[in-house]
């Protein structure tokens, strides 16, 4: 087996019935391929029109005040398949609240806004591949009358030297009793592969007891090769 046909192997497929969202997104026509000089030369990592800031990267300070929700650090650092970390990389990340509830006008009313979180950051990675991100560990919410919930994660996209690079993934966190169940994650056929989603909590980098404090969770991104983590196509 070649490492191409090993890494469509971890990735979920555009089509998986259980999980309800892919029906409605995956394409159900041929393709178009886009001529490669429009849109996949096109020169990253930049999305919008304003510069990566450093406080871009910290969701808990985007409000008049601190928003409701267990403080969190994810950290860690995007790799190629040889374990070399990958520069100037924009990661975006975007969630729902504490409550479960995204900061979006088509989000279901019955969980409550935080006027303090916008849910969303970006920050590009240092020369050794590392990121950091402070926020707030969102809540499992709702997702339709095929599973009542879906667990607590956190939305990344990656975008490297191309805009025509994107991968997008998320990250879950350790010991939630609805990760096992959740249509994204069982869609992903390998089961090793599904694990390599799932962050790992860093005891030894909580901090103190006071306005900042935090826990922390440490989790790698691996772009290619056998321990790839698994990316939407």
């Amino acid at each position: 087996m070649t490492e191409h046909t090993e890494l469509l192997d971890f990735n979920p497929p555009y089509l998986s019935p259980d999980y309800a969202v892919s029906v409605k997104r995956a394409p159900s026509k041929e393709l178009i391929e886009l001529p490669r000089e429009w849109f996949h030369r096109i020169a990253g990592p930049a999305f919008g029109h304003m510069t990566v800031r450093p406080g871009d990267a910290d969701l808990t300070r985007r409000g008049a005040e601190h928003p409701i929700g267990q403080r969190i650090v994810v950290h860690g650092r995007v790799l190629d398949s040889d374990g070399r970390g990958v520069p100037k990389a924009l990661i975006e990340l975007w969630q729902a609240n504490a409550a479960g509830r995204y900061n979006d006008a088509s989000a279901p009313a019955f969980f409550p806004v935080d006027p303090n979180f916008l849910g969303a950051g970006r920050c590009l990675t240092a020369n050794d591949g590392a990121y950091r991100f402070t926020t707030i560990r969102p809540g499992a919410y709702s997702a339709g009358p095929q599973y009542l919930f879906r667990p607590a994660h956190l939305h990344i996209s990656l975008i490297g030297p191309t805009l025509g690079t994107r991968l997008v993934t998320q990250m879950y966190f350790p010991d939630d009793p609805l990760f096992a169940g959740d249509p994204m994650v069982t869609s992903i056929p390998d089961r090793r592969a599904r694990e390599r989603l799932v962050g790992r909590f860093v005891e030894a980098r909580v901090e103190p007891v006071g306005r900042d404090s935090a826990m922390y969770y440490e989790w790698d991104i691996v772009l290619r090769g056998a321990t790839a983590t698994p990316f939407e196509s």
